[in-house]
């Protein structure tokens, strides 16, 4: 049986950046994966709808990698072995039912100007102070919350600004993304533009903290913009494969963790599906709450604490093959990254408050990704390719908001289609030319997504309800101590950890800091 230093359960985005990071300083490290593809919600397909056309199965935009600390350290190394992106000027862009829209871009004086007076200047305001205050944000965003390293930033900050002040600053950054749409902004396109952003880190417009990561997701689009990988989401995957391998770590697929092995309080190793015992000096587990806690430890090694960790919403995606151009019913569209169709704040809450009670929406909130305004590998010469993300899908379905999708409690293909049938019908209204264009699509339901990627509890894709009851120190639970668990060498990573959901990989940067990386 062979030791490694690291033994990796998982390959997400995470996992990667962990194994990057620890196979460069010279470390043995394995990874096992369940799947018999590596990269977790990073999946490129070419069998979703027709042939030529590549589609992001799951998640699809890398703004926050590029804007975080694990690109910063692997970036140049990744782009050495193949990792290429792709950009649009226009990141991002709002379509309402009335048809006027509003478009954002990665020029904060074309910001200013497309806001008006008043909005344009709160707008400049709000990402100044984004970024004005970004060293000390983005480390309480980033970088572990339960260390010395932080409470020393705190009390520097503290000594910089005052009590005062910093009480005025961490009450501000707990207000709702309601309250501050509603009280900063007077125009409906502005607050129709934002609203819709908190659902892609699992929070809802009223939800604590909202308005603070409204604001921090404008300062990164504007800073970055909404970047695709070349040839798509997998191929990020592929990059990091390559990278990891040339620095000697291994990667094994079809290969399931069933158990940790614990000796004297300490892991080291675990047990596969097939019986195979793989020892290592660190276990790191890029995995849900559920897996770790009730599967791989088997139930017997609880977290400290008597609340069950709660999943959110479930994701629901659907993607289209395009025989030519889209003509946007709206000017201003055809090469806008990610398009929002919502009415403003209140459709965005009415439909994330549908779904969490368990009813398909009525009017859901629509994302729409235009991969191949970006990037043209993704379909043939000509064509198109859509991406559509409905953040609001009950992972349990108790009925139907609008009464007219006959449900039962779990997804079946027949509700899966009907939904679709209603996202389709609020997006060909906007597309002039729908009928000549569209070719084929495919919906992929929560439950379809769970059974692509066990993390996906419910088909959420944020690693759990991202509330303020179980985010920041206290993500996934209040006992958890950064990535450290109740037993001696076992570490967890993932979207259910510190910091939290997304493409960013921070869970994974901060746990290879944490090993000497």
């Amino acid at each position: 049986m062979a030791q490694f230093d690291h033994l990796i359960i998982g390959t997400g985005i995470n996992a990667l950046v962990a194994a990057a990071m620890l196979s460069r300083k010279g470390d043995s490290v394995l990874m096992i994966e369940r799947e018999n593809r590596i990269g977790g919600c990073m999946y490129t397909s070419d069998d979703v709808t027709l042939p030529g056309y590549h589609h992001d199965v799951m998640a699809a935009t890398f703004v926050l990698f590029l804007t975080g600390p694990a690109h910063g350290a692997l970036g140049d190394d990744l782009a050495k072995h193949g990792l290429e992106f792709c950009h649009s000027p226009h990141p991002t862009a709002v379509l309402r039912p009335c048809g006027k829209a509003l478009v954002f871009s990665t020029d904060r004086a074309a910001n200013v100007a497309a806001f008006g007076q008043g909005d344009g200047a709160q707008h400049a305001a709000d990402v100044g102070r984004i970024e004005a205050d970004a060293e000390f944000l983005f480390a309480l965003l980033g970088q572990p919350l339960w260390s010395r390293q932080t409470a020393m930033l705190v009390a520097k900050q503290a000594w910089k600004k005052g009590l005062g002040p910093l009480k005025s600053w961490f009450g501000e950054a707990l207000e709702p993304a309601r309250g501050w749409l509603e009280t900063r902004y007077t125009s409906a396109e502005v607050q129709a533009l934002w609203a819709p952003w908190v659902l892609h880190v699992g929070l809802t417009p009223e939800a604590s903290y909202g308005g603070q990561m409204a604001r921090v997701i404008a300062f990164a689009l504007e800073a970055a913009g909404a970047p695709v990988v070349k040839g798509g989401a997998g191929q990020a995957a592929e990059a990091f494969r390559s990278l990891i391998e040339a620095n000697g770590g291994k990667i094994r697929t079809g290969v399931e963790a069933s158990k940790v092995i614990i000796e004297n309080g300490k892991a080291v190793g675990v047990e596969t599906a097939d019986d195979e015992k793989i020892l290592a000096k660190n276990v790191i587990a890029s995995t849900a709450p559920g897996q770790l806690y009730d599967g791989l430890l088997g139930g017997h090694i609880a977290p400290e604490t008597p609340k069950k960790f709660r999943h959110g919403r479930g994701n629901f995606q659907l993607h289209y093959a395009l025989d030519g151009p889209i003509e946007w019913a709206s000017d201003g569209l055809s090469d806008v990254a990610l398009i929002h169709l919502a009415d403003g704040i209140d459709s965005v809450s009415k439909s994330c408050n549908e779904a969490e009670r368990g009813m398909l929406p009525a009017v859901p909130t629509i994302c729409v990704g235009q991969p191949h305004a970006m990037d043209p590998t993704r379909c043939p010469d000509g064509k198109a390719i859509l991406w559509l993300q409905i953040p609001d899908a009950p992972s349990v379905i108790k009925g139907d908001a609008a009464g007219q999708i006959e449900t039962v409690p779990e997804w079946t293909d027949a509700m899966r289609e009907a939904y679709a049938d209603r996202i389709e019908s609020i997006l060909s209204k906007h597309i002039k030319n729908w009928d000549q264009i569209k070719l084929k699509r495919r919906a992929y339901s929560p439950s379809d997504l769970e059974a692509m990627n066990v993390n996906l509890v419910g088909g959420d894709p944020y690693g759990g309800a991202c509330a303020l009851d179980q985010f920041f120190i206290w993500r996934p639970h209040a006992a958890q101590t950064n990535n450290g668990t109740a037993i001696r060498n076992l570490h967890h990573i993932g979207a259910s950890t510190h910091p939290g959901p997304g493409l960013g990989g921070g869970s994974g940067f901060n746990i290879a800091k944490g090993l000497g990386a």
